[in-house]
């Protein structure tokens, strides 16, 4: 009788010390998948998202996730649509914890392609910087910077480094 209590308890001993292994390789392994996840997952598995995104001038800018990239998100915020380069990204704020992976194409779309897309649709934006606000159509898009055409004036356009962007918007009004 004492034997089968003795029997009982160490049956229950290494139940619960596999147990206790088995949630710590579980969470090992959870910790190495989350390693290898990078913001682009997130932002791909996440679009139509409602997030709050901090830029490192402090402001903050919300809207639902469009659409994502390597080097960039878009939010759409009615009536605008906000173009963020990722290097202008503090922080973003209620993105869920799910990934997908991201197609090689759409992994490869650079902010510069973005930048050449809206060229090309000749849409009125207003550039963003640390210090300043543009309005107009962008130029020629560069590999590191984009010309903004403020005026028609014939006034050469301003030079903006990509470094230098906040993000870029639909114009309004």
């Amino acid at each position: 009788m004492r034997w089968r209590l003795l029997f009982a308890d160490l049956e229950g001993a290494m139940a619960a010390h596999e147990s206790r292994i088995f949630e710590s390789e579980v969470a090992d392994r959870t910790r190495g998948e989350h390693a290898g996840v990078g913001l682009s997952a997130r932002l791909m598995a996440n679009r139509g998202s409602h997030v709050a995104v901090t830029l490192r001038d402090g402001s903050r800018v919300s809207g639902d996730l469009v659409d994502g990239a390597g080097q960039w998100l878009l939010l759409h915020d009615p009536p605008r649509q906000r173009l963020i380069p990722a290097q202008g990204i503090v922080a973003i704020h209620g993105l869920p914890r799910r990934a997908a992976p991201m197609p090689e194409v759409e992994r490869r779309l650079s902010l510069g392609a973005a930048l050449r897309a809206l060229a090309r649709d000749r849409a009125r934006v207003s550039v963003r910087t640390d210090g300043i606000t543009m309005t107009g159509l962008l130029g020629v898009v560069g590999a590191d910077h984009v010309e903004v055409a403020e005026r028609a004036s014939g006034e050469l356009p301003a030079v903006v480094p990509f470094a230098a962007i906040l993000e870029v918007g639909s114009a309004v009004g």
